[in-house]
């Protein structure tokens, strides 16, 4: 069982940053990765980034890329994204989530992750 704790949401303005943080407990291993994933209202939950647990590769959504970082911080236990420029297009809920299936690249559908955190609010202002 791995459990998935989300925070650092908030209500920002067009430009700003934001990090978000998960923290994982529970069982984990390195070939795991761990993803990022946002659902705006009336839109399917769509995939934003992800990074095997081991620290590395990543991947990202191409509306996101140059723009978000997602880290591991192996003190804390925790999955981070980091998100520059802002805007209001990335208004949703975000959720961290893990895959346990072993896979060279971290996947990008949700339907591929096992393991949910509750979500925080994201929202941009214009």
């Amino acid at each position: 069982q791995v459990q998935l704790v989300e925070s650092g949401g908030g209500l920002v303005q067009t430009g700003d940053s934001l990090t978000l943080s998960c923290a994982v407990s529970g069982r984990t291993f390195n070939n795991y990765a761990m993803g990022w994933f946002r659902q705006a209202p009336g839109k399917e939950r769509e995939f934003v980034a992800a990074i095997k647990w081991s620290g590395g590769p990543t991947r990202y959504a191409n509306s996101v890329k140059g723009r978000f970082t997602i880290s591991r911080d192996n003190a804390k236990n925790t999955v981070d994204l980091q998100m520059n420029s802002l805007e209001p297009e990335d208004t949703a809920v975000y959720y961290c989530a893990v895959d346990t299936t072993p896979a060279l690249m971290p996947r990008n559908s949700a339907l591929q992750y096992d393991y949910w955190g509750q979500g925080t609010q994201v929202t941009v202002s214009s």
